[in-house]
């Protein structure tokens, strides 16, 4: 089982020093350091490089959200899941526009966090049920677009999507298309920027043309 990295942005500390505690006492996972503000992250993950970052999305000052929008296009391997009290969707949607990749309560018990941020690393996009509802429901609500920018993508790209759309995940991608997992992830972010969208949810809403 790989050994996933892990920062964590939290403006509260006892909320912080539990996230650190729960990612510290578990077998496959490192704590790379925490920070209090959006600011600090800002310094400070981009000289630690972790391979997830749990993000707050109301901190004091600059939001994890723009946060989240000035990192991601430079560290697009970063994968960033937002962390909060709340499910509003302005923020959601706010939130995965800007690149981030999954989106948990803050109030999700430990065993639970940490598989979301396997699933993650495992090429999922992880969300609680009543998150990924509002999801859905907001782009059935939106007219239908897409299917002209699907043309740009390869063979091999069709190929990925149509597999992304089904659920799976990168490592089974791989063993099905017989690839590594560092290809899969290449080829997704190619789907991503043909088809403009920031993440897995998106993607697949194009790929069924909503």
């Amino acid at each position: 089982m790989n050994t996933i990295s892990v920062c964590i942005v939290e403006d509260n500390n006892d909320i912080r020093q539990a996230l650190e505690q729960i990612i510290m006492m578990a077998d496959g996972y490192k704590f790379l350091g925490s920070f209090s503000s959006a600011e600090d992250a800002l310094a400070g993950i981009p000289r630690l490089r972790p391979n997830v970052v749990l993000m707050d999305i109301n901190l004091g000052g600059m939001s994890g959200i723009d946060c989240v929008r000035e990192l991601k296009p430079t560290f697009p391997d970063i994968l960033f899941m937002m962390c909060t009290v709340y499910e509003e969707d302005e923020k959601i949607f706010e939130a995965l526009a800007a690149g981030a990749n999954g989106y948990i309560l803050k109030k999700t018990a430990p065993g639970k966090l940490l598989e979301a941020i396997r699933e993650l690393q495992d090429g999922g996009a992880p969300m609680s049920s009543q998150i990924a509802r509002k999801v859905v429901t907001a782009f059935q609500g939106k007219p239908s677009s897409g299917i002209a920018s699907l043309d740009k993508l390869s063979n091999r790209e069709n190929e990925i999507l149509e597999l992304l759309a089904k659920g799976l995940l990168y490592k089974e991608i791989s063993a099905q298309l017989g690839i590594a997992q560092e290809t899969v992830r290449k080829h997704v972010y190619h789907i991503y920027e043909k088809l403009h969208v920031n993440n897995r949810v998106e993607a697949v809403n194009k790929y069924y043309g909503r």
